[in-house]
């Protein structure tokens, strides 16, 4: 046993000091050709820094998709208001044969019935918008009130910096209480701390019991997927603006004078109204949106389904409102983003090919010009083994190089996108591991051939060759 493990330790003592001194006659050859060594690792440095870069672009892709979503929710159910839809044949649309159908637009009714109707419905939140004036102590400022109630917040993530939530006494009795956004608090109490101050929205005066933490929202994200800046938003509970601010469901002496006066009267009397004004005269909807959460993802396909049939049911049929999943919108979003990564890493690869390739080159290169070196080894002694690792970690020493330059480019040149592009990029440790795996496995395979063909070379032949 003892005997065993001695001739064990001669082998392992054999073994590492060939390869040993392997590693260190392939330095010996890279270090004698530095210019050709260096040519041949560019290849695999771009190939290896386009493989960190791509993969950073993907990531950073990635980590803006998760921050949408935690932005919009997950598992809702987003009702927004619409123009009425209509379809059917061409002979039933004759003005005298029509029956217009009375829907009562999106209200708070919906948004409560949905959460007492569904069972995989957790909660609904509904959300009225209304463009107002914001005014304290001689600084006025355009904004937004918003009316909605104590489950708004934990629906659309929106955290508290100060002060407190709305309670359901104050939703319900429509008391005159606010919850300010970070840049209201910043323009209009720059100086004093909020809570218990008075604040005029519109020709209402509120007072402040809660400032939200600042929200960083890109433009993209807003346009893309309608999600609005709550930085300069008021919110009011919403029996509050429907009771001090308008309640759109409501028909006022104004609307019916309008409507009985003649089309030359209503035309005179709104030429001072802007186009957002008519737009918002004429809009009947009571709640400007709906978030319904769902209890678990894989029913919201559903769940929408059955609010789709629940609201043309209480709206007679007309299709005045559209529900519109995020998570799917984002799924396929992140389905493009993925292939959009799929194409460029495949492209990147190819540099790591033709980098290989240029390896392989260059070590069938080597081996006809060093053929009296590999003769005179093996006169003296070499084994097949022994030229073929020499040969083998030279070609994995120059692609190790340019694999760990590769990653310092790659580094380097996500940053640079990052700052000028202004996309956002992570490099992350795992891109790194592959690319360095990827550079080893790159030196192996393409050395393999070159290495061999000189280990299978004739001692005699090689030590005749001029």
């Amino acid at each position: 046993m003892r005997w065993d493990r001695e001739a064990l330790a001669r082998l392992r003592g054999r073994i590492s000091a060939r390869l040993g001194f392997s590693v260190q006659t392939a330095v010996e050859a890279v270090r004698h050709n530095k210019l050709r060594a260096g040519l041949t690792s560019l290849g695999i440095l771009f190939g290896v820094a386009s493989v960190i870069a791509m993969l950073a672009i993907g990531k950073g892709a990635e980590r803006e998709i998760l921050e949408q979503m935690r932005l919009l929710g997950s598992n809702n159910v987003v009702i927004t208001p619409l123009v009425e839809q209509k379809e059917g044949p061409v002979e039933d649309q004759q003005p005298d044969k029509q029956v217009k159908k009375f829907s009562p637009g999106l209200t708070y009714a919906d948004a409560q019935a949905i959460a007492r109707v569904i069972p995989a419905v957790e909660v609904t939140s509904g959300e009225i918008v209304l463009n107002t004036t914001i005014t304290r102590e001689g600084r006025r400022r355009s904004g937004k009130v918003v009316g909605v109630d104590t489950t708004y917040f934990r629906l659309t993530n929106l955290g508290l910096r100060r002060g407190t939530w709305f309670t359901p006494l104050q939703v319900e009795r429509g008391l005159p209480v606010a919850i300010v956004g970070h840049a209201v608090r910043t323009r209009f109490f720059t100086t004093e701390d909020p809570i218990g101050k008075p604040l005029k929205v519109g020709d209402t005066w509120v007072t402040v019991i809660g400032v939200l933490d600042e929200r960083r929202v890109s433009d993209q994200a807003v346009q893309r997927l309608g999600i609005r800046d709550a930085n300069m938003d008021v919110y009011v509970p919403v029996h509050t603006l429907l009771l001090r601010f308008r309640n759109r469901a409501q028909v006022t002496q104004r609307d019916i004078e309008l409507a009985a006066r003649a089309p030359g009267a209503v035309a005179r009397d709104t030429t001072t109204e802007s186009d957002e004004q008519r737009r918002e005269r004429s809009n009947r909807n009571q709640l400007d949106r709906v978030i319904v959460r769902v209890t678990e993802s894989q029913l919201v396909p559903g769940v929408a389904d059955v609010v789709q049939r629940m609201l043309a049911r209480r709206h007679n049929a007309v299709v005045d409102f559209e529900i519109t999943v995020p998570e799917l919108l984002l799924k396929q979003e992140q389905r493009t983003k993925t292939i959009f990564n799929i194409v460029l890493g495949a492209i990147a690869s190819i540099s790591l090919v033709v980098g290989g390739i240029g390896i392989m080159n260059i070590m069938l290169a080597s081996v006809l010009e060093r053929i009296r070196e590999i003769g005179v080894r093996r006169a003296v002694g070499a084994t097949q083994r022994d030229i073929l690792l020499q040969f083998l970690s030279e070609a994995v020493l120059i692609s190790v190089a340019g694999g760990v330059a590769g990653i310092v480019v790659g580094a380097a040149l996500s940053t640079a996108i990052e700052r000028v592009a202004g996309i956002a990029t992570i490099v992350s440790w795992l891109s790194v591991v592959v690319a360095f795996g990827v550079a080893i496995s790159v030196g192996i395979a393409f050395g393999i051939v070159p290495a061999y063909r000189a280990a299978r070379a004739d001692p005699v032949v090689c030590l005749r060759y001029e």
